[in-house]
């Protein structure tokens, strides 16, 4: 993705402080691991697509689920920390062990970046699969693929069955002073293992997608206050977060 000059000088502003606690992300990541439960597909069904409007707040976390077999594969964690400043941050990151989110490090020493994707990108075997790290921003600069930008998608992997299958992850992010505002707009994914979707296509939704255009207890349950210290302790800390 093309960056404009102004967006790498806010990139080079990235104080080491700011990349040490962004980097927790990554470990918080790998350290996740509890069991995969199965999902029996349809033989029919191509994409299961499900419609959703959730607003992320400042230090709350969303936690969904992309097959809905009960369990959640891929959390939006967006915190506030302090370093020397005050740094809003936002993330996507993998719940179950071998899930995996677009995205590289950019430079040595930097967290692992999600791509924030374009309508009609292949998600595939192809893409480099190692992406958590979203936007930042501190009041004077900010940074990131996903700062201020609307309509744009993560690509994910995760298994079913021990089978590999690609999805992906719409949403509007807002960046302004010390915070952070994601908007989680929908969420798709295919059932045929190994096959690629492309971002945005949402095909054979009438047969089956699951809609949840206006969330309800269950959803809220997921959207708890975020913590920088239960992410730094990786799977320990992870079933806190979701405590009502």
């Amino acid at each position: 993705m093309k960056r404009s000059a102004g967006s790498r000088k806010a990139s080079a502003s990235l104080s080491d402080s700011i990349r040490q606690h962004l980097n927790m992300y990554g470990l918080a990541a790998t350290a996740a691991g509890v069991g995969v439960l199965a999902l029996t597909q349809s033989a029919e069904a191509k994409i299961v697509y499900t419609r959703v409007h959730v607003v992320i707040g400042p230090n709350h976390i969303y936690a969904f689920d992309l097959n809905h077999d009960g369990l959640a594969d891929f959390e939006i964690n967006n915190q506030t920390f302090f370093t020397d400043t005050t740094v809003a941050s936002l993330a996507a990151l993998p719940v179950q062990p071998n899930n995996e989110v677009v995205g590289k490090q950019e430079q040595i020493g930097w967290p692992f970046s999600a791509y924030a994707l374009q309508p009609g990108a292949a998600v595939g075997p192809k893409q480099p699969f190692r992406g958590a790290f979203m936007a930042w921003s501190d009041g004077a600069d900010r940074g990131g693929q996903w700062a201020n930008v609307r309509g744009r998608y993560l690509g994910l992997k995760f298994r079913i069955k021990g089978q590999v299958h690609y999805g992906w992850a719409r949403l509007n992010v807002t960046t302004g002073g010390n915070t952070i505002t994601a908007t989680l707009t929908g969420y798709a994914y295919e059932t045929i293992p190994n096959k690629p979707i492309v971002a945005g296509k949402t095909e054979a939704a009438e047969e089956s997608s699951v809609e949840e255009a206006n969330p309800g207890p269950q959803n809220e349950l997921t959207l708890q206050p975020a913590n920088l210290g239960l992410l730094a302790t990786g799977s320990p800390g992870m079933p806190a977060w979701r405590r009502p």
